[in-house]
């Protein structure tokens, strides 16, 4: 009687994932499926970014606000306008892990960000009916509440769907309606504020917040209907396309993207905070998100060139054009050469060298020429989200509170950024200073963590070395998941990308 073959560990996945039909599919059939689901998947994800630039214009309108008399109308000085901007971040940190631990456990995340969207919306629309500063206070601090919800919660779900050598592209793709949203901010300020003054009796400012907090609850509609949910129950794709996407997704790191059944709610959170990666990723984000504070005053900063506000507005815009140019192309080639810390410290460099040079000269164009460097090291900012994603591959309880974890702690950042630019006496200098030392920090604590990755590749290695002079021995067993038999009992081993 012949021998039964046996069967891999890569296929007892599937079969246990009930995939059995597309574990055996033919290639050709296999790729046209896959072809098939990534462009359906892409064009529905796309409304991310649409979404990103609404939760950015509802964020940082307060900046284009500023320069048509919202500070002298509220009657507030430098410092309480500088309160407004960062007491969003309060409000942003508190909610972020608890909604991420949330939008990990239920079925339809489209709807939450649906829902969540909705209310923002409405809390950015009844910012222009506010009259004083201890209002607009309270206001910001609900809008930050309710908009923590967004991000990690997109990054959570595009790292459901795509695998490692295309996560940063498509994180690029999303984090592209944070560039763009710098950009259409002020087109939008411009012409709202340019024409709108005076308008049924109202400041232009408060129509600004009034016509983005509409256009943002009407994107939210949408998104009901567009969004994916979980590569399990996803509307709009075939059951075979669903099964190739988990397939695809057990194939990337070697075990099912799936929780333990009988993980509790806050066993995720209890696994991150036992991971000393963690920490070094928190302490070095909100470096780099200090570093990258002059973001909320980009038209005060391109003010200092001399212009009058509208074309004030106008120049703002560029800059995030081609950051997000840059930001696509450095996406691309981290994903396409699995490489992270040169693709994070090149644009960091980049960005260091835009401040040097607002700091060394009062020439017009080459001060121009600078914001169009410091808004492309946005581009690493990008790359090292997926660093993140990448770094905690399983299980999703996990990755889910580790993205939320480090974003929500860099969110101090933030806050402390918008006190940095608080100086504005020749031209910005000392900011200007203070966020070049935390570009500086940046790269330091990214060189300690692909150090710390280096030594996990390294522990890995020996492990596969081990596994080598086993007999069958199921690498799941011996080495936590993080490796599988495939084809032949070879075992394809997880590496950290670095």
């Amino acid at each position: 009687m012949d021998e039964k073959p046996a069967v891999t560990a890569h296929e007892q996945a599937t079969l246990e994932h009930g995939n059995l039909n597309v574990a055996f599919m033919d290639p050709e059939r296999r790729a046209r499926v896959e072809k098939s689901l990534l462009r359906k998947l892409d064009g529905r994800c796309t409304l991310f970014v649409l979404i990103y630039i609404m939760n950015y214009l509802d964020r940082n309108n307060l900046g284009a606000a500023r320069l048509k008399g919202l500070q002298e109308d509220l009657n507030m000085e430098n410092t309480q306008y500088a309160t407004c901007l960062s007491i969003l971040y309060v409000g942003y940190i508190l909610m972020q892990v608890p909604s991420n631990i949330f939008i990990n456990r239920i079925s339809r995340p489209s709807l939450y960000i649906a829902a969540v969207m909705l209310v923002w919306g409405l809390v950015s629309t009844l910012t222009g009916i506010v009259t004083n500063y201890g209002s607009m206070v309270a206001t910001r601090f609900v809008l930050g509440f309710i908009e923590a919800a967004f991000l990690p919660g997109a990054l959570l779900i595009l790292s459901k769907w795509y695998t490692r050598r295309e996560l940063a592209t498509r994180n690029a793709i999303l984090f592209c309606g944070n560039l763009i949203s710098n950009a259409f901010s002020s087109l939008i300020g411009a012409g709202v504020l340019s024409n709108m003054q005076g308008v049924l009796g109202h400041a232009a400012w408060r129509w600004l917040f009034w016509i983005e907090g509409a256009a943002t609850m009407g994107v939210a509609i949408m998104a009901a209907f567009i969004l994916p949910d979980l590569p399990t129950n996803s509307r709009g794709f075939t059951e075979e396309e669903l099964q190739v996407a988990q397939l695809r997704m057990t194939e990337d790191v070697g075990e099912a993207d799936t929780d333990a059944a009988d993980q509790g709610v806050f066993d995720g959170l209890i696994m991150v905070v036992k991971d000393a990666k963690v920490y070094v990723l928190m302490l070095t984000f909100t470096a780099y998100v200090v570093g990258l504070s002059f973001n909320a005053f980009f038209p005060t900063l391109t003010k200092t060139l001399g212009f009058a506000y509208v074309p004030t507005l106008l120049m703002s815009a560029p800059p995030w054009v081609f950051a997000c140019i840059v930001s696509l192309a450095n996406a691309w080639h981290s994903d396409r050469c699995q490489e992270k810390f040169w693709h994070i410290v090149g644009p960091i460099l980049v960005g260091m060298a835009g401040f040097v040079i607002s700091m060394a000269t009062e020439n017009t164009a080459a001060r121009y020429i600078a914001l169009f460097l410091q808004a492309s090291s946005y581009a690493g900012f990008i790359v090292f989200y997926s660093w993140i994603s990448s770094s905690f591959p399983r299980p999703p309880a996990k990755r889910a509170v580790a993205l939320a974890m480090v974003n929500a702690f860099s969110q101090l950042g933030n806050v402390a950024g918008m006190y940095v630019w608080d100086m504005p006496d020749n031209g910005y200098r000392k900011s200007y200073g203070l966020v070049l030392s935390m570009f500086g920090v940046t790269i330091v604590g990214c060189f300690i963590f692909r150090q710390i990755l280096i030594n996990m590749n390294k522990k890995l290695a020996t492990e596969e070395i081990a596994w080598e002079t086993q007999d069958g021995t199921d690498i799941a067993e011996d080495f936590g998941g993080k490796g599988s038999a495939v084809g032949g009992g070879r075992r394809e081993v997880f590496r950290y990308p670095l």
